[in-house]
């Protein structure tokens, strides 16, 4: 335990002066719950609606065409629509490379960044906070538990989900 500070020496009455730090409030406000969920609504529609518009395409040119071009028609657009998905999820790395967002978290002015307020980098977003939730979303039974869990975390007073916690992030307003 640390002695008090001495009393002024002209005026032993006054109150001790003591050394205190200034207190820095984080300059970062959490993104609204309702927001990080549209901005994931977005992002999924997103990569779900590119090469699905392409497969649509695929199969309506395939029934419309004659039967010797349907195989060439069909595979045609199915590698566009491969295409189409590389280049958002591509386009996706880059940004969150880049800016901590993807293209819906842009558009709602949101981005993902570490609980110290430091960038996260796309390595971190990867492997630690996409890659293990969406392993363990594919075991059976299991899977299903942790697809629910995950997102119902954000109502926790920190509003930090299961992948948050375990990469060590935060999504905060831009």
């Amino acid at each position: 335990m640390s002695l008090p500070p001495p009393l002024s020496p002209t005026n032993p009455y006054a109150a001790p002066v003591a050394r205190v730090a200034d207190y820095q409030e984080c300059q970062w406000v959490l993104a609204d719950r309702v927001i990080r969920l549209v901005a994931k609504i977005v992002d999924g529609m997103i990569f779900g609606l590119v090469p699905g518009i392409a497969i649509c395409a695929a199969i309506v040119l395939s029934v419309m065409s004659d039967t010797q071009s349907q195989g060439i028609v069909a595979v045609v657009l199915g590698l566009i629509g491969i295409g189409a998905f590389l280049f958002v999820a591509i386009y996706n790395m880059l940004l969150l490379h880049r800016h901590g967002q993807t293209i819906g978290k842009r558009l709602f002015n949101i981005r993902i960044l570490r609980s110290d307020g430091s960038h996260c980098d796309l390595l971190r977003v990867i492997f630690a906070r996409w890659l293990p939730v969406t392993l363990l979303g594919v075991i059976p039974l299991i899977g299903s538990v942790v697809s629910l869990v995950d997102p119902l975390m954000i109502f926790r007073n920190d509003q930090r989900c299961w992948h948050d916690l375990l990469a060590d992030t935060i999504v905060v307003k831009s």
